[in-house]
This record gives structure tokens, C-alpha cells and sequence, in this order.
């Protein structure tokens, strides 16, 4: 099992400070990863099922944030909870995840896309609401296609996106790949993520029983295209004061990874949360890193 920890800038904020001992700790405690998450712009009256957003949150730019993360940092991997794929140009997208994961030294390894919920933030991107799922398993296709591409260029042609003989580079950090994790609450993510994902990170309020329903689907929508279902990841929310016996419950569900977030807003508070948990589950072990419970 793999530990990877949140950094939500709308509840911790988006003091410079903070966010960098915020990661240096996580480091330093042993977490595999540092997720963010996104929304681009919120409204009055926006509502995610029952809950409304308060206009105000601070959503920083997820991908500037790590890369001000990976700056501060030397191991940790660096990832996104979600990064809302239909609303970003995929052109330009590649080039800015391979650009961080060159800057990083291979640490931009868990993209997480999700498609949003908010119906006026598509509005103000000019993205159709309804056809975004379209949009987004279209933009992967490009992601991968620019950062595989060589000297000769690859031309596209879709249903959103066009262009003939483009060359991306950088490439990603000794690879021409990167990872995309597929996050979502639904059974069309969860296709999508057998589909095409290298990975499933379901969120909201499932019921077990749902959960185990999309998590079976993810194998199978793989195994139909032709893919193996044992590659894919699966990557699950905990909270920072769970137990073993919980962690063992979740990898006996097929979970690879989970990734939890501080109760607390105070450095001080957070250190306790954190060095807690690391000591509960081994990530360090007489101040020795380890990348988390095997």
C-alpha cells in the first residue's frame, strides 16, 4: 500500500510558507504523494449534491502549485485531485505536465482527471456541459499522442480538437508517458478509466456496494479494450486517523493507494497528524524514509 496526503488550498490556504512546510513534512513522514485539487472559477449558488461552494474558496492553479511543491521538495510524487481535464486545452496541457515532470525529475506521476460538476464553471471555459466527457477522453488522446510524438509531428483530428504535424517538447522526464489517473463518483468515470485511465480514484459519498460495482467495472471496461486490468491502479480517500485493520479492509478491495487529509489548519497541529500516521503505518523507520506499508 501506497500513502499519498492532500494539501487543499480552499481549507489550509495559500500562505507560501505553509504550503511549502506543509509538503517538506509530508516528505520527510514518508508519503509516496501530494495531491491538489481544482475548480478554475466558482459562483454564488454553486452546489455540488447537496453542499454549496462558497465563492471565495482560494482554488489555487493546481499545476503551478506543485510546481512550486516540487521546487520545495526532493522525492515526493506530485499529483492532482482533480484536475478538471475538459476545461484545459490539451495542447497546451502537455506541454505544462511535461514541463513540471522535467522540472521535477519524474515526480508529475499522478494526474487525476475528472470531468467537474459545476455546470456555470463549464459555461465561463465556453465548454458544453454535457458533451465534457467526450471532451475529456478526446483531450487524453492528444496528451498522449504530443508527448509521444517525435521530430516529424503528429497531426489530430476530433471532434473538439484539430491540428496537423505539431511537435511537443520537452518530453516528460525519460519517458514519452505519463500517467493519467481517472477520478470521478460515477460508472461512466469508471469506464473511462478502464477504458483509457492508468488508474481509478473514485470520490464522493459511494456506498460500498457501489464501490465495489465500479471497481469491477474498471476491470472489465479494461479487459474489453484489450488491457490489463492488473496494471491499473486503484487509489482510495482515508482519513489521517485510521487504523490497520481499515487499511488491510481497502486492500483487500484491490486499493493501491490511499490518500488522506489533515484535519488540522495549524503547522504544529499537522506535524502531530502527520508524524502520528507515519509512525502508526512505518513510513519511517529510525528517520529512514520508506515509501509506505508492502
Amino acid at each position: 500500500m501506497r500513502f499519498g496526503i492532500t494539501y487543499s488550498t480552499p481549507y489550509y490556504g495559500i500562505d507560501p510558507d505553509r504550503i511549502a512546510t506543509f509538503a517538506r513534512l509530508a516528505e520527510a513522514c514518508g508519503f509516496e504523494s501530494l495531491y491538489v485539487p481544482e475548480h478554475i472559477v466558482l459562483y454564488p449558488g454553486a452546489t455540488v449534491g447537496p453542499y454549496e461552494i462558497p465563492p471565495s474558496l482560494p482554488y489555487a492553479d493546481p499545476l503551478d502549485c506543485l510546481t512550486f511543491v516540487a521546487a520545495a521538495t526532493e522525492r515526493i510524487l506530485l499529483g492532482t485531485g482533480v484536475l478538471l481535464l475538459p476545461y484545459h486545452h490539451p495542447v497546451i496541457l502537455a506541454k505544462r505536465l511535461a514541463t513540471i515532470d522535467v522540472l521535477s525529475r519524474g515526480r508529475m506521476r499522478l494526474l487525476t482527471a475528472g470531468l467537474g460538476a459545476l455546470p456555470g464553471e463549464a459555461r465561463a471555459v465556453g465548454v458544453d456541459f454535457a458533451g465534457r466527457g467526450r471532451r475529456a477522453d478526446e483531450a487524453i488522446d492528444v496528451l498522449r499522442l504530443l508527448w509521444a510524438g517525435g521530430e516529424e509531428g503528429v497531426s489530430f483530428t476530433g471532434e473538439f480538437f484539430s491540428f496537423d504535424d505539431l511537435c511537443s517538447f520537452p518530453k516528460p522526464h525519460q519517458t514519452t508517458r505519463l500517467p493519467i489517473h481517472i477520478g470521478g463518483s460515477s460508472r461512466a468515470a469508471a469506464r473511462r478509466a478502464g477504458r483509457l485511465g492508468d488508474g481509478y480514484f473514485p470520490g464522493g459519498a459511494l456506498h460500498p456496494d457501489e464501490r465495489a460495482v465500479q471497481w469491477e467495472l474498471v476491470r472489465a471496461s479494461a479487459a474489453a479494450a484489450g488491457r490489463d486490468p492488473e496494471a491499473l491502479e486503484y487509489t482510495r480517500f482515508g482519513s489521517i486517523d485510521m487504523d490497520v485493520e481499515r487499511v488491510e479492509e481497502l486492500a483487500a478491495q484491490g486499493v493501491t493507494r490511499i490518500v488522506v487529509n489533515a484535519t488540522a489548519t495549524e503547522p504544529d497541529l499537522q506535524r502531530e497528524e502527520l508524524s502520528a500516521f507515519a509512525r502508526r503505518f512505518g513510513l519511517v523507520d529510525d528517520g529512514t524514509r520508506r515509501p509506505g506499508v508492502r
